[in-house]
């Protein structure tokens, strides 16, 4: 799959899949959701924003241990490929940051009273995000691509220890913020007509984000590749 050749080909016979297999998904996990999941005891009506809040965050911090993964590629293996796809999950994962932090925003008012409080979760979920966009900025201030691709990899790399401190933040500091929701090691601290639509909504979120990631890395493959034979014969 390092080669960009096989790369596009490759992508292309399951991109349609995967975004109606996103669609699909999204579609059914938030009309769950939103018109019978019950509402919680606590919270009312306003828990449901939870079907796009945690896929966000949880995505937010995927894709930047993605970006890091790809970064370690870059760096030791010298895969180029793995340039684009940085800069591909970078714009992705911002947007998630940004909708997770907007979303949580939005939650917190009507339960804390207030639309922000510098929480160790919501502090370092913030600097997630500036870190997506010092990665993005980076990108685009080096005109030679090789030295560009390699000052962001490091750059994705120190930043990497920020995904630790957003998990285990509500662990560590005594925080507004919820403990986590889902864990793969423990029981999920929510009632099953709850749950099955956010599971719904996180693996929409994932297929979309993987099918919004792959598009953008095609058409940047082209872009740099568009003096190579393989990239005239794929446009005829």
């Amino acid at each position: 799959m390092a080669s960009p050749r096989l790369f596009y080909r490759w992508t292309q016979s399951f991109l349609p899949w995967l975004g109606a297999l996103a669609l699909l998904l999204l579609t059914a996990g938030v009309v769950w959701g939103l018109a019978f999941a019950p509402p919680d005891y606590q919270q009312g009506d306003a828990f449901r924003i939870i079907y796009v809040h945690v896929p966000a965050a949880f995505l937010s911090m995927s894709l930047y241990a993605a970006m890091a993964f790809c970064s370690l590629l870059l760096l030791v293996w010298r895969i180029k490929l793995a340039g684009l796809m940085i800069r591909a999950l970078a714009e992705t994962g911002a947007c998630m940051a940004f909708l997770a932090l907007v979303t949580g925003s939005i939650w917190g008012k009507p339960m804390w009273g207030t639309w922000w409080v510098w929480d160790a979760r919501l502090t370092s979920e913030l600097v997630l995000l500036l870190l997506y966009a010092a990665v993005l900025a980076s990108a685009s201030a080096f005109r030679n691509r090789v030295d560009g691709d390699k000052i962001v990899a490091i750059l994705c790399l120190v930043g990497a220890i920020d995904l630790p401190i957003i998990h285990y933040s509500v662990y560590w500091w005594n925080t507004l913020h919820q403990g986590a929701t889902l864990s793969l090691l423990e029981k999920p601290k929510i009632a099953s007509p709850m749950l099955y639509p956010l599971l719904l909504c996180l693996l929409g979120f994932i297929c979309y984000s993987a099918w919004l990631v792959l598009h953008k890395a095609r058409n940047a493959l082209l872009l740099r590749e568009k003096k190579q034979r393989w990239v005239r014969e794929v446009l005829r």
